[in-house]
């Protein structure tokens, strides 16, 4: 969800933050988030917060991994922060793609329920959940398949319920290079299959030898006019996260884009 990672990178930003998200939130922007597993998790975890304490929004969060308690990087990035507080975060706890696909395909039911429908959608570590994944892409199509179509029909049902000012959106992370996985034999195919139904895709590459990444929103569709966005993302000592936003990085997040067009061009060509 773009406009939530915009006002993520905002809140944890350093000094004077830029002043715009990267698309409207009228806009569709389900989200693909690559990268560091830990990372990711960290963002979608600050993406929760974010939703459900300072929009009140319902969020659900899809995950392998229970948690005992909240993560560092959450502690220390929101100093305070109370379990109570996350009373609008929901996890679910799901251990094969069949579950949770299951799982997503039953918030149609949400539909007649207000109260109970999220706004926000959260698959943590999307990989997790392929490792048995043979050639065949169509399982992952499915399941991102499912996840924007029922976004989109939340989003009808309570922007009838909310005057057109409801939405439902999606972040999804995926790890592309997961050792001793079937992942890592096609991960360009898989991204190709990803991003038909995420509209855009948050890359963190780290930077060499330090707690450093730098951070890239592009959009997935190569001919769109939408601009990007480039942070730097520090991972500070006692383990909170601080985003700094990148003035003139128009040239890296055309190349971003240029990347993403070629592993579906690569993957056209293996059809």
């Amino acid at each position: 969800m773009a406009d939530i990672l915009g006002l993520v990178f905002r809140r944890f930003a350093s000094g004077t933050g830029r002043t715009d998200f990267l698309f409207p939130s009228s806009v569709e922007g389900n989200t693909l988030l690559c990268g560091d597993a830990k990372i990711s998790r960290s963002v979608l975890f600050l993406s929760a917060v974010t939703a459900a304490t300072d929009l009140g929004l319902k969020v659900l969060f899809f995950t392998q991994t229970s948690f005992q308690s909240l993560p560092v990087s959450l502690r220390a990035s929101v100093p305070g922060l109370k379990l109570e507080s996350l009373k609008n975060v929901k996890f679910v706890y799901v251990k094969t793609l069949g579950e949770l696909a299951e799982d997503v395909a039953s918030l149609h039911e949400l539909a007649s329920e207000a109260a109970s429908s999220p706004s926000l959608i959260i698959v943590d570590g999307l990989e997790q959940y392929l490792q048995e994944l043979q050639d065949d892409p169509s399982p992952v199509a499915h399941v991102a398949a499912l996840l924007h179509d029922t976004a989109a029909f939340l989003t009808q049902i309570q922007q009838n319920r909310a005057d057109g000012q409801g939405l439902c959106r999606v972040m999804v992370s995926f790890q592309n290079e997961c050792e001793g996985s079937r992942v890592s034999e096609a991960p360009d195919l898989l991204l190709s299959v990803l991003d038909r139904y995420l509209q855009v895709r948050c890359t963190f590459e780290a930077v060499a030898g330090q707690n450093e990444w730098q951070v890239y929103l592009s959009d997935t569709c190569p001919s769109s006019t939408r601009q990007g966005q480039q942070w730097h993302m520090v991972l500070q000592a006692e383990g909170g996260l601080e985003f700094r936003p990148v003035i003139g990085g128009e040239k890296q997040i055309l190349d971003q884009r240029d990347k993403i067009k070629q592993e579906k061009e690569r993957c056209e060509d293996r059809k």
